[in-house]
């Protein structure tokens, strides 16, 4: 059994201004701390036997997944559509879209749809790929929705939908 995984499709390009900001300061953060990792780097190169180094071999993969991240953000910045401004019809959900949902036991439930670059479980950002979002674009309030997903389907009410 091997144990190749394909690809997955690319991600959306959209992203909101503030998440923008926020990948732009993760890759200013990124340059001064790989300053800080590189002169570590170095002075614990500096101690002799490097393969018995601990804090050697340590500043190497810090500096191996800094140096990737960095990476990927340079792709990934350039290719990025910032939606600034909100859509013309409001009643319907789109991205950036605050929706409040209600399942049938009636707990309720707010998520935000924003781009896969942004996503936070715990503040409930989904990613406008999600299987989630996909069921909630261009509904309105009132709207009963279906979601599948691979624990099953589950069915949700639109509540409210407000854009901040």
């Amino acid at each position: 059994m091997s144990r190749y995984r394909a690809p997955s499709g690319p991600s959306t390009a959209l992203i909101t201004e503030q998440g923008f900001e926020t990948l732009l300061q993760e890759q200013k953060d990124l340059w001064l701390k790989r300053r800080e990792v590189t002169a570590a780097l170095s002075a614990a190169a500096a101690e002799g036997d490097r393969s018995e180094n601990a804090e050697y071999i340590y500043r190497k993969k810090e500096l191996a997944g800094i140096d990737r991240r960095v990476r990927y953000l340079q792709k990934r910045l350039p290719s990025l559509r910032v939606v600034k401004e909100r859509p013309a019809d409001t009643s319907k959900a789109f991205f950036g879209a605050f929706v409040e949902l209600s399942d049938e036991d009636g707990e309720t439930l707010e998520v935000r749809i924003v781009g896969p670059d942004e996503i936070d479980p715990a503040q409930q950002w989904i990613s406008v790929d999600s299987l989630m979002a996909r069921a909630l674009l261009k509904n309105t309030v009132g709207d009963e929705i279906t979601v599948s997903a691979p624990k099953g389907q589950s069915i949700y009410y639109i509540e409210s939908i407000t854009y901040r």
